[in-house]
């Protein structure tokens, strides 16, 4: 087992970025990006307002979703060659939702060090200040095709933690209608321009929010509440009728039923396919 090693040995920084006020970066995350060889960016023009700010002169290369299949191996080389590199997304920390994984797995495949200079998140910033209950689960983008968006939620429907999803302001709108399809009519958190001068967070009904979010600009973090516990005491039969009408075949829906409110698999196909045949 190798430990991270400052002994002179090269190692990727990942570091976190402003995710939008420049005040937000640490002092080690300026002196690291100062100091390595080369840094990684999606966007040089986006990464380099940041670094003309703090008088960082390090060169930068893109490394973005188009060239990371490609440019992962050269990176990596490069770092073989004895060079500390750093990798920084647009905003907050590289890998959430961003570039980079790719990266990191054949760093350490290669044995080199990788350590995380901390920093912001948007997901986190907002459910600190969301109200919403621990314990949480990020998940960042949705897919934009509608029928694997749908998939994505019908999974994630009974799922009791409190959920985090990123979207972008021309999105908003039909990820809601979504979430208000397969979720039902939750109490969600919309957070948006966070740390910048209209920083704004609204709370309430997903029905409540939907109506004004074609007004909405910038990226946004959405909190949906989990699935009440409460709500598993309806009708078994119903709960697998639900299922199939979003797509699941019968077995799967049966199995779904069966681990939500802990019964027998077998003894549930039985009485579901009796109470169809009854019917």
């Amino acid at each position: 087992m190798r430990k991270l090693s400052f002994d002179g040995s090269p190692i990727l920084y990942l570091v976190a970025t402003p995710i939008g006020n420049l005040e937000d970066i640490s002092y080690r995350a300026i002196r690291i990006l100062k100091e390595v060889k080369r840094i990684y960016c999606e966007d040089t023009r986006t990464s380099g307002v940041l670094l003309k700010h703090y008088d960082i002169k390090t060169p930068c290369e893109s490394y973005h979703n188009f060239n990371e299949e490609n440019k992962s191996e050269a990176i990596i080389n490069y770092i073989l060659e004895g060079n500390d590199v750093a990798l920084i997304s647009d905003a907050g920390l590289p890998i959430i939702s961003d570039p980079g994984f790719k990266l990191v797995d054949l760093a350490i495949k290669n044995n080199i060090s990788v350590t995380t200079i901390p920093g912001a998140s948007a997901g986190i910033s907002a459910f600190v200040s969301s109200n919403m209950p621990l314990p949480f689960l990020f998940y960042g983008f949705l897919k934009p095709k509608y029928s694997e968006r749908k998939r994505e939620l019908t999974d994630l429907k009974y799922e009791k933690a409190s959920i985090i999803f990123y979207e972008a302001p021309h999105r908003i709108k039909e990820m809601l209608e979504a979430l208000l399809e397969v979720f039902g009519d939750r109490e969600i958190v919309l957070a948006r321009e966070l740390t910048k001068r209209f920083e704004e967070y609204l709370r309430g009904k997903i029905s409540a929010i939907l109506p004004i979010c074609d007004t909405l600009k910038g990226e946004m973090v959405v909190i949906c509440h989990g699935y009440i516990e409460e709500a598993l005491t309806a009708d078994r039969f119903t709960l697998i009728d639900e299922q199939i009408s979003l797509g699941l075949k019968a077995n799967q829906a049966i199995k779904e039923v069966a681990n939500m409110l802990k019964l027998d698999k077998k003894e549930l196909y039985k009485e579901y396919v009796e109470y169809k045949n009854n019917k």
